[in-house]
């Protein structure tokens, strides 16, 4: 069950919101610190898991470095205290503008995912007379065993260079005046529970790769395994923390280093998404023929994984465990949210404890992509991020039959 220190407060505030527990935020961040600096491998947080300005500014103070996917990202992550030098930038359709912008805070380097894009990088940078730091984000045709839409490492997906072109990419490095090879990048999906397996066979194959472009005259003075660690959506309180032990250590033993290389990973979501709970209330119970339903105030535009991926979603009745602990029995509901989609639906027949109008319901494992994802669909408001230690702040909840 979410702990909550002061579930009064909470339940002040209008609903639905986003609730971080800095708590569990800042002990996840000392832990990616220690284990981090204990294997020597440097750490770039993945900005579109979670891009509140606050959040960014607590990654930064870490000395971490920021891993961005849009011009707005990497001028967000500038303002909120990241290194330019630490700032790499991906994506497979940058912008001239981004491009232009980026070059003039003089990122860490572009993480380049096309022939054509280091071609233009290039004649970007020749025109404002500086040069140009670039990665190769590399395609490695390797299975993350996750679902397919946000698997990125397959020759089927539109992510980075695929080893047809690694030669044609060696050479217009080349021959490109205003470009400084940095490094070699690699991702391969998000996600990912099976780190043994996976991660040790996307580190052989960066081997393989990174010695092709050795032979070749490219020396990679980076070697950035990207990110994609999953966390535990099922049972949150057993595992609030990812396991980047485990993690870093398959990378250790099966990454082969040469002397002077950097090694470079990419967690977003195992970073905030324990930490982050959306908190929404029950508006009505509704019996069908069949199913018992309960409809929250909260939607699939606050929060789209399970409409988008059939994502799961641990729902806990915090009402039901704080003010009537004593009431045990458990029904089993079908728990819907307000939009006017048939797919919006926080999950089906969940065994929760028995529900009534105005219960707050806790959302959780929702600190990642959840509300950078959201939308104004149906016209609706976007939920507000609540810190544990500003639950005073927020506004609060209007009784309308008063």
């Amino acid at each position: 069950m979410l702990k909550i220190s002061d579930f009064n407060g909470l339940s002040q505030i209008r609903t639905p919101f986003y609730y971080c527990d800095l708590e569990l935020l800042q002990k996840t961040l000392s832990e990616l610190r220690i284990v981090s600096d204990k294997f020597g491998i440097r750490v770039n947080y993945a900005v579109k898991a979670n891009s509140d300005e606050r959040l960014l500014r607590l990654v930064s103070s870490q000395g971490f470095g920021a891993d961005c996917v849009s011009g707005n990202e990497v001028t967000l992550s500038h303002s909120c205290g990241f290194s330019p030098e630490r700032i790499m930038f991906a994506g497979v359709g940058k912008s001239d503008k981004e491009i232009f912008d980026s070059l003039k805070i003089g990122i860490g380097a572009f993480n380049c995912e096309s022939l054509q894009e280091l071609s233009v990088i290039n004649e970007m940078a020749g025109h404002l007379g500086i040069k140009a730091n670039v990665s190769l984000r590399i395609n490695p045709n390797i299975d993350a065993h996750t679902h397919r839409y946000v698997t990125t490492g397959l020759y089927e997906n539109k992510f980075g260079i695929a080893a047809h072109e690694f030669d044609s990419a060696i050479e217009i490095v080349k021959n490109s005046q205003n470009l400084v090879f940095r490094g070699l990048q690699f991702h391969i999906g998000s996600q990912i529970t099976q780190i043994d397996s996976v991660y040790a066979l996307e580190c052989r194959r960066v081997n393989e790769i990174e010695e092709y472009f050795f032979s070749r005259g490219l020396v990679a003075e980076s070697l950035d395994l990207g990110g994609g660690l999953g966390v535990d959506y099922e049972s949150p309180d057993d595992n609030p923390v990812a396991d980047f032990n485990e993690w870093m250590k398959t990378i250790k033993d099966n990454l082969s280093v040469r002397p002077g290389q950097v090694v470079q990973v990419e967690p977003g979501r195992s970073v905030v998404a324990q930490s982050g709970t959306l908190i929404s209330r029950v508006l009505y119970l509704k019996s069908g023929e069949t199913k018992n339903f309960l409809i929250l105030d909260a939607g699939m535009n606050d929060l789209i994984r399970p409409a988008l991926y059939g994502a799961y979603h641990k729902i806990e009745n915090l009402s039901a465990f704080y003010l009537r602990n004593d009431d045990c029995k458990e029904c089993v509901y079908d728990v819907v949210g307000p939009v006017c989609e048939s797919s919006d639906v926080w999950g089906e027949e969940r065994e929760l404890r028995k529900s009534f109008r105005g219960d707050l319901l806790a959302i959780r494992s929702a600190g990642a992509y959840g509300q950078v994802m959201a939308s104004r669909y149906n016209c609706r408001d976007l939920a507000p991020l609540v810190y544990s230690d500003r639950v005073g702040d927020s506004p609060k909840l209007v009784d309308y039959f008063k």
